[in-house]
């Protein structure tokens, strides 16, 4: 009996050395997502605020962040890093280098360069039509149309890849809802985008009519 006790004694010290490790390593994956989610956040904010120089600041520190996430899990924890809590944050870091590299470096990031999971770049990518459809928003207030149309015709381009990935979601880890979601904020921004085109065309022409002198009257 005594032999058993003390085996089991044995195993029950090995067990919690063990999850207390774990409980450790989902303490610091649970702060590291949570900072993630943030910094990515303020990023877009400040792309929002045109403040370029604060967006690149901030989204240095997301990308280190990524890469602390990648060295302490991925290897040592996969079942951690391949969780939706990490895999969300990672989503928000996808949409805030997206929004950046559409805004001010004039491309799509890389997915291959990000060494992010497809299923998470995918959905990051979805999410970032919310935030062309505020700036194309922006833009409508300012009477920047031409701007406003660049962007949507951004949002279109984004919209087909998202339709094109006819996948099931234990695939994509619920892509066919965030497309849903794309669809309807794309339509609403068309509608919007067609009424300010068709009063910024009344205003020209409006304009014109100003500018033509006016008849002479005969006497």
């Amino acid at each position: 009996m005594t032999a058993y006790h003390d085996q089991l004694g044995a195993i029950r010290r090995f067990l919690h050395e063990k999850l207390e490790n774990r409980e450790r390593a989902w303490e610091e994956a649970l702060r590291l997502s949570r900072t993630l989610i943030r910094t990515s956040a303020q990023t877009v904010q400040a792309l929002h605020r045109e403040d370029r120089d604060r967006a690149a600041e901030l989204l240095g520190r997301a990308r280190a962040l990524v890469e602390e996430i990648e060295r302490k899990f991925k290897a040592a924890f996969p079942e951690f890093y391949y969780a939706n809590l990490i895999q969300d944050a990672l989503k928000e870091f996808v949409e805030a280098q997206v929004v950046y590299g559409v805004l001010v470096q004039g491309g799509y990031p890389d997915p291959t360069e990000m060494d992010i999971p497809a299923h998470t770049y995918v959905r990051g990518l979805a999410e970032a039509i919310g935030e062309f459809r505020r700036r194309c928003l922006d833009h409508l207030r300012r009477h920047q149309v031409q701007e406003a149309e660049a962007l949507f015709a951004q949002m279109e381009a984004i919209y087909e890849v998202l339709v094109s990935m006819d996948y099931p979601d234990a695939v994509t880890s619920g892509l066919r809802r965030m497309t849903d979601i794309a669809r309807t904020l794309l339509e609403r921004t068309r509608g919007e985008l067609t009424l300010s085109l068709h009063l910024f065309r009344v205003h020209q022409r409006l304009d014109a009519d100003d500018a033509i002198p006016p008849m002479p009257v005969s006497e």
